[in-house]
């Protein structure tokens, strides 16, 4: 059966592309999940329609996460730590401290969303990225100091 994508689907194709897949897996899963549309001339111009509000909603959500990304740039996260010798830390500075820590500043970023390769264990000054949306990501800047 011919179905057109309404959705990104992994393993098939992205919206808009027509693919062929078998009865049963159009009937019972795709097309009552709104994944698919039969291919016929008449879905074919609803999902023209369903592009154009898609990428305009799509641009939307990309110009929000820009000016996002761009209030985090300016932000300055502290995170006081207690200490021990040379300067090493009693535990790590860890994705969700961060969270909280810009949840303090305004701003509701999930702790995966964090993009710390590996916990800070150490005093200094820490430029993390933070995923906002697919296309776009900020840098915080972390400074973790004595407490």
């Amino acid at each position: 059966m011919k179905v057109i994508l309404r959705k990104d689907f992994e393993g098939l194709g992205i919206i808009g592309d027509v693919v062929v897949v078998k009865d049963g897996y159009a009937r019972n899963y795709l097309i009552p999940r709104n994944i698919a549309y039969r291919a016929t001339t008449s879905s074919l111009r609803a999902l023209e329609e369903e592009k154009k509000q898609h990428s305009r909603q799509e641009l939307k959500l990309l110009k929000d996460a820009e000016k996002l990304a761009a209030e985090i740039e300016k932000v300055s996260l502290t995170i006081p730590m207690k200490v021990g010798e040379d300067d090493k830390l009693f535990g790590s500075v860890t994705s969700q401290m961060i969270a909280d820590a810009l949840a303090e500043k305004g701003f509701t970023i999930d702790k995966r969303h964090i993009e710390l390769e590996e916990p800070i264990r150490t005093l200094g000054i820490f430029e993390i990225p933070v995923k906002i949306h697919s296309k776009t990501a900020a840098k915080a800047k972390v400074w973790v100091v004595r407490e």
